[in-house]
């Protein structure tokens, strides 16, 4: 068993109420240089949409992440021969199209215009090249256009759903939509490590952050191909890849990452989860059916002897290992079972999971069609908002209700569990326990004997629901970000090692993950 400490986050998508407050903390601090102006290391988007970059879920066209190959794996745009054949020429980049020609306004025309018959405008040019461009993409250009037959239904998830499904996803009285803030994972099998010739990014040692070497990176991009969440990026500028560092430098200091720090609606949490390193190939070699679980196989109990004491062994410190224990990610991923990987499919292990969104779910359908055929006379507006139009609270409808979502289990399965539709039905049931169970306690418009009934059938007592409550609502700063103490002698450790590795890799490929110590 070989135990390492990974930084790890959760975010809650039920709370998430798309205010972009986490992007804009990114680009402040990381991303306002020349040749970055595109990059946005955090961004949230509208699902059903095509994200950004555009479509980037689509690894037809990206040839991002690893595909199974016999026993083991191998990565799909990248590694040795791919890399070397398409070193000079890469078919498989995102073009700048793809994400945005960055843009701003010549606002002296306002203030410096002449005498005119027309009024002066400010006419947009390209931070790139300097010239007038006319606006076609922007960031977050498909914010809240749920239902647009420009992007939402241009979704990759739609793929494998029936047409009826589809339209009833866009009926006006079922329209929903749900933000998905998206940050660099820090996968515990990451491609663009694997990817790369120069052996330019690594895994740290101490926490996990993946990193680029901006001294050792040559720009073959190798690593933006091999993303399947295309989160690595190239600066035009520098001639260097660039990517997510988790905000490292106020990580070591006892800080969250500013996305965190900055988040209104509270949905984010952090902490560090302990793993066993030797059971990586393996699971990512898993059937795809069997990836989720496989995945939080890997995940280890912070509390078991046997496992502290091989983190020890392995050096990782009692204060990172109390973190562990403490860690609030660890709770909603593996001891209370919320939280999922997105896009498990994509073979990296990623180490940042989702709770679904629950949403306000639908009444039975069924018992919806028949109150409003009840209520004909009425007006349209007493039509769709009768009464019970939500949802049922009693347990019989209640796991039927989740599977009529707003948002279909095959859709939410294509994101989140690489389409096993009871695994994300699971999550939900559980959600929806929690909230009948503090409807009980807070509101009382369910019985106890039905809240109680809930929780039993998804393995939930009251004490543990309230645990959920808290942490999901209530939860203190303290509670949501456990990091672990900076110990500076790791740190000058990983700088020396990360010094002597210059120049190890090049076209030879050489075993730059093993020197690495992933």
């Amino acid at each position: 068993m070989d135990v390492r400490a990974q930084i790890s986050m959760v975010f809650h998508l039920d709370k998430c109420i798309g205010c972009h407050t986490c992007s804009i903390a990114c680009k402040n601090i990381w991303t306002d240089r020349k040749g970055a102006e595109y990059m946005w290391w955090n961004n949230v988007e509208t699902k059903p949409g095509t994200g950004y970059p555009s479509k980037w879920e689509e690894q037809d066209i990206y040839k991002g992440g690893w595909e199974k190959s016999g026993d083991g794996i191998k990565l799909k745009g990248a590694g040795k021969g791919k890399g070397l054949l398409n070193i000079f020429h890469n078919p498989h980049l995102p073009l700048i199209d793809d994400y945005y020609e960055p843009f701003t306004y010549k606002y002296l025309d306002l203030i410096e215009s002449g005498d005119m018959d027309d009024q002066p405008t400010a006419r947009p040019v390209s931070l790139i090249t300097g010239r007038p461009i006319d606006i076609k993409m922007g960031p977050n250009w498909d914010d809240d256009l749920s239902g647009t037959p420009d992007y939402a239904r241009h979704d990759p998830n739609l793929g494998n759903l029936s047409a009826a499904e589809q339209e009833a996803m866009f009926q006006l009285e079922r329209m929903a939509f749900f933000y998905l803030p998206r940050i660099c994972n820090h996968c515990l099998n990451p491609a663009c490590v694997a990817s790369c010739p120069s052996g330019a990014l690594y895994k740290r040692g101490e926490d996990g952050i993946v990193l680029i070497n901006q001294s050792v990176c040559r720009a073959w991009r190798m690593c933006v191909t091999a993303c399947p969440y295309k989160k690595t990026y190239y600066n035009w500028n520098t001639g260097k890849s660039e990517k997510c560092i988790l905000c490292y430098p106020r990580i070591e200091a006892g800080f969250a990452p500013a996305c965190m720090h900055s988040c209104v609606g509270r949905i984010r949490y952090l902490g560090v989860i302990l793993y066993d390193a030797d059971q990586i190939h393996t699971v990512a070699s898993s059937e795809e059916h069997h990836l989720v679980q496989a995945q939080l196989s890997l995940l280890l109990d912070p509390d078991d002897p046997v496992v502290i004491k091989h983190a020890q062994k392995n050096g990782i410190p009692d204060s990172t290992i109390k973190a562990a224990q403490d860690s609030p990610t660890y709770k909603f991923v593996k001891k209370w079972g919320l939280a999922l990987p997105l896009h498990p499919e994509f073979r990296t292990l990623p180490m940042l999971f989702y709770v679904p969104p629950l949403l306000p779910v639908m009444a039975n359908l069924k018992e919806s069609t028949q109150k409003v055929e009840q209520q004909k006379n009425l007006d349209p507006i007493s039509k769709v908002w009768s009464d019970n139009w939500l949802y049922d609270t009693s347990t019989e409808e209640l796991w039927g209700t989740i599977e009529q979502a707003r948002f279909p289990l095959k859709y939410m399965a294509n994101l989140f569990s690489a389409g096993d539709e009871e695994l994300v039905k699971d999550k939900l049931k559980k959600l929806m326990a929690v909230r009948l169970y503090r409807r009980w306690k807070t509101v009382g418009d369910v019985s106890q004997e039905k809240a109680n009934k809930a929780l039993a059938e998804v393995g939930y007592t009251g004490k543990l629901a309230n645990q959920i409550y808290y942490l999901t609502s209530l939860a203190k700063f303290d509670d949501r970000f456990v990091i672990p103490a900076s110990h500076r002698e790791q740190a000058i450790e990983m700088l020396d090692f990360a010094g002597d590795a210059k120049g190890s890799t090049g076209f030879g490929f050489k075993d730059a993950t093993a020197e690495r110590g992933l």
